[in-house]
């Protein structure tokens, strides 16, 4: 009953239409994948979601993803840079009573030590991080203490089967490190959201689904706490 909308170019004249049909079914439309560059106000598709999250009254999360220029730039630089955007984006968020999660999407942005760094320096109550394991095979051998460290942000965690060697995006419970991952998280007693990943291009949407439950109900009895 909950939906995160990964949206491409094509499907921005539908978000009407997408959410109708969320609502026929009661499912609710809980975040929304939120691509953004170094000026955001500028960016087209940035205003055509936010004029359609205010029109409809949708009250969500945008998940933001960003990049900053590495080259030639120090860390508190590079801080700035992507604070700039953060905080546009949250304050644009706070009126439509939206929250922001830093996304992890690779790069310098999509390290959970520097989104902890860019929350802290741009003070905005409603930005938190939203982490993927799906974009976080470089965190696999220190994903115990970088879980603790942004346990305190987490708006929502998207979970799939993992795999050192890959490939990038298994269903739950066909990897090899599910369970130990997996068992982090419910030590740490986290207990926000948590999503699916369907984004297995090659797969029917409901047959991805099927997989990752089927696989997280295998996998239940061993991770209790």
């Amino acid at each position: 009953r909950h939906f995160a909308y990964d949206w491409r170019n094509e499907h921005l004249p539908e978000l009407d239409q997408e959410l109708d049909a969320l609502q026929k079914r009661g499912i609710g439309l809980d975040a929304f994948w939120f691509p953004a560059g170094a000026d955001p106000a500028g960016e087209t598709h940035v205003r055509t979601i936010l004029d359609f999250l205010r029109r409809r009254q949708v009250k969500t999360q945008l998940w933001l993803s960003t990049s900053v220029r590495e080259e030639g730039t120090t860390q508190a630089q590079r801080v700035e840079l992507a604070g700039k955007t953060v905080r546009w984006v949250a304050d644009e968020a706070e009126k439509l009573g939206c929250k922001v999660g830093l996304y992890n999407h690779g790069g310098w942005y999509g390290e959970p030590e520097n989104q902890i760094e860019i929350i802290r320096h741009v003070q905005r109550p409603n930005v938190g991080i939203v982490y993927n394991f799906h974009h976080g095979h470089p965190h696999i051998d220190r994903f115990p203490e970088m879980f603790r460290a942004m346990k305190p942000y987490l708006l929502a965690l998207n979970i799939n089967g993992m795999r050192k060697e890959g490939p990038k995006i298994l269903p739950v419970g066909q990897g090899n490190l599910d369970e130990q991952m997996l068992r982090t998280v419910v030590e740490s007693g986290y207990r926000g959201p948590i999503g699916i990943l369907g984004h297995r291009a090659e797969v029917d949407a409901e047959l991805a689904l099927r997989e990752n439950l089927d696989g997280l109900n295998r996998l239940r009895p061993r991770l209790k706490a």
